[in-house]
């Protein structure tokens, strides 16, 4: 695995396409890395949300 780039929840928020809300759900259910730094400083790790959200792949038959 590379090493993580960090970043903010807006910024997981806008390269996701989803709210800053969804992000943080996301953040406690496990699905993203995340660290907090300080009292109130959340870093998510931007690098890991490349494996989320990858495109399905149609391999015939059957509904989506």
């Amino acid at each position: 695995m590379s090493n993580p780039t960090w970043g903010t929840i807006p910024e997981a928020a806008d390269r996701l396409q989803v709210s800053t809300r969804t992000i943080r759900r996301m953040i406690t259910r496990g699905e993203i890395p995340a660290r907090r730094i300080g009292a109130r400083m959340i870093r998510v790790d931007l690098t890991a949300l490349d494996s989320i959200g990858a495109p399905l792949q149609y391999t015939g038959g059957g509904a989506l």
